[in-house]
């Protein structure tokens, strides 16, 4: 009569038990009347009735109390089975790529939804813009803002000395000078541009092989320096490239024509290195383009310009 919705085995092991209770009970009662001389002096028929049904009726209670714990329990795990299934079918089929791998799609996110597409890389051919001229802007025609603080830097008025000492880069940790000097020469944009173009080529060609120091040029005409600044070119300045090693020329001819990045970082040097150059010359005493001439820059535009073919046939 406990019996209820969802009973299984341990509804039924409780009824065992109770029966089994139960049937001890009775035996126990019957042994007792059997031996018994009758009811107890005094006390009432009822009571003694009353004493033997309430171990029954304790024994029926807790069996319909676990009977009824085991269908809550039943009726639970009914619940949670059927929630399971529902979001299973909720949730979308799960696809298997020919690798076995899981390709079920993510859920949608703030993030998923519109993906940002990743900026392509940058190309090598930038490398070969020429750096803009020099010119002091108009007021009508200086789109920058001047109220924020972000105006490039302006040009520097440096020493020919200052910037001879950075285009030859330091020697080491202890070239103080050359330090001092490439630390000076940075902070002017167009010095510093042709500084690390120069740093470029230098590296590339020192990974072919062709070490600007090892470089024997002729010895330099200040006049041919000169008159390149004054912006003659071709053969009337070809004085100006000094270095005629057969070997070093072959093989950077041939790096230019093969690699691409290498001659589009020449291209770059060698503009910015005429334009600054033709800046510098005027202030520069005929020591001082001695000078500049044995730098590691200069040794690189000599033999690069030459291969370029900037100077016309060779002489």
């Amino acid at each position: 009569m406990f019996a209820g919705p969802g009973d299984g085995g341990r509804g039924n092991r409780a009824l065992v038990i109770g029966a089994g209770l139960t049937a001890l009970w009775l035996v126990m009662l019957l042994v007792f009347w059997l031996t018994s001389s009758g009811t107890a002096a005094g006390a009432p028929r009822w009571i003694s009735v009353v004493a033997a049904l309430m171990p029954l009726g304790l024994i029926w209670m807790a069996v319909g109390i676990a009977r009824a714990i085991d269908t809550l329990r039943a009726e639970a795990d009914t619940l949670r089975a059927q929630l399971d299934r529902e979001r299973l079918m909720a949730e979308p089929p799960r696809r298997m790529s020919s690798a076995g791998a899981d390709t079920t799609p993510a859920p949608a996110t703030p993030a998923s939804r519109a993906p940002i597409p990743a900026a392509p890389r940058p190309a090598a051919a930038p490398r070969t813009m020429p750096a803009p001229r020099r010119t002091e802007p108009t007021a009508a025609t200086d789109p920058r803002q001047t109220s924020l603080g972000l105006d490039a830097p302006e040009p520097l008025e440096l020493p020919g000395e200052t910037v001879i000492l950075a285009l030859n880069f330091p020697d080491g940790p202890d070239d103080t000078a050359a330090i001092a000097a490439l630390r000076e020469a940075l902070r002017d944009p167009d010095q510093a541009r042709l500084i690390r173009s120069a740093q470029d080529v230098v590296t590339l060609l020192a990974e072919r092989g062709i070490i600007t120091d090892e470089l024997q040029p002729d010895p330099t005409d200040p006049a041919a320096w000169r008159r390149f600044g004054d912006g003659q070119r071709g053969r009337a300045v070809g004085d100006v490239g000094a270095i005629r090693d057969p070997a070093a020329l072959e093989a950077a001819t041939a790096a230019m024509r093969a690699d691409e990045v290498f001659r589009d970082a020449v291209h770059h040097f060698l503009r910015l290195f005429d334009r600054n150059i033709t800046e510098l010359m005027p202030q520069l005493s005929d020591d001082e383009i001695l000078w500049l001439a044995e730098t590691r820059s200069a040794r690189a535009f000599m033999l690069l310009a030459r291969a370029a073919g900037l100077f016309g046939q060779d002489q």
